[in-house]
């Protein structure tokens, strides 16, 4: 398992991923080496998947955000996974409860290129299609309540 330690660098991490293990240490009032053992077992577990950039789709014109609902039939899933896995656009799919059996984050230029992917996802069944207005909380790791 982990210790409060990794807690506060796995805090740390998800806040600024580019923190130096000096930066790290200093914060703990660890030793770099110690620091550095840690983001080790940290990533051998599999706690540490890697490291990414936030990028800002305002920025990027991918203005239009939405959620998708599909019905997919147990039985036409690997090639749903393999249709969705070859757009861009599609950022996260999610197998969930309810009358739709996946839920998709999408992000488009316009809504007609959002419209034409709805379009070609009702092939594997009905469809349902939440736009986006707003994002108060944006997306965040898991934050250890340290004491």
């Amino acid at each position: 398992m982990i210790d409060e330690n990794d807690e506060k660098i796995l805090n740390l991490i998800q806040t600024d991923g580019r923190l130096s293990v000096k930066r790290i240490a200093q914060a703990l009032s660890l030793s770099g080496p110690a620091v550095s053992q840690r983001l080790t077992n940290l990533k051998n577990k599999g706690i540490i998947k890697g490291y990414r950039a936030e990028i800002d789709m305002n920025k990027l014109e991918l203005s239009v955000r939405a959620f998708v609902q599909v019905d997919v039939s147990p039985n036409q899933k690997n090639q749903f996974y393999s249709f969705i896995k070859q757009i861009p656009n599609i950022l996260e799919c999610n197998v969930v409860t309810g009358p739709y059996a996946m839920l998709l984050k999408v992000a488009y230029k316009v809504p007609e290129e959002l419209d034409d992917l709805v379009n070609k996802l009702q092939r594997f069944g009905k469809t349902n299609t939440m736009m986006v207005f707003s994002t108060p909380v944006r997306p965040r790791g898991f934050f250890f309540e340290i004491h």
